[in-house]
């Protein structure tokens, strides 16, 4: 036939009719019911581990290959939350600083704004409100929901710390 016996049985080897090989099905349905399960977020790692852990010593390329074969696709998780709304039917008022972020003296300008922080229990809100002139933190609030109160529970512990005089500017991006 003018090939070499070597790769006529390597050949032979690779295409062995996989329909008909009961443990690679075997394989290929608990690939599926893997994902359903994991709702498509176990990639190529985790669905080894568990095939691995279900006595199937599989690589991670033949996972890779399963996971082809049967259709299935990981669906990965957005790693942050959006936490600003600009749309939004409240007013909006004038920036006041025009992008100049200095001042002569503390207590002129307040700026706050709010993160989000994962730990063990969930999502944690973080609100910051920071003198303008020290760049310290003068007033903060956290909570497990981002609500007005949070914001406002920040801004009165600023107030009652440092004691402004009138005329108090404070600055925020205007997220809702």
């Amino acid at each position: 036939m003018g090939v070499k016996s070597n790769n006529y049985y390597s050949n032979e080897k690779r295409n062995t009719d996989k329909a008909n090989d009961a443990t690679h099905q075997e394989m290929l349905e608990l690939v599926k019911d893997i994902a359903k399960f994991s709702d498509n977020t176990y990639g190529e790692r985790r669905i080894k581990a568990v095939l691995n852990a279900l006595s199937f010593p599989v690589s991670r390329w033949k996972v890779a290959k399963l996971m082809k074969e049967a259709n299935v696709w990981v669906r990965y998780k957005n790693k942050y939350k959006a936490t600003t709304n600009s749309d939004h039917n409240k007013p909006l008022y004038k920036n006041e600083l025009e992008q100049n972020f200095t001042t002569e003296q503390p207590n002129q300008v307040f700026v706050g704004d709010i993160t989000y922080i994962w730990t063990a229990e969930g999502w944690l809100y973080l609100a910051v409100v920071i003198d303008l002139y020290s760049r310290k933190v003068v007033g903060w609030s956290m909570g497990s929901r981002m609500k007005a109160q949070l914001v406002c529970d920040a801004l009165t512990m600023a107030i009652w710390q440092r004691k402004p005089d009138k005329g108090l500017i404070v600055h925020s991006d205007q997220g809702v």
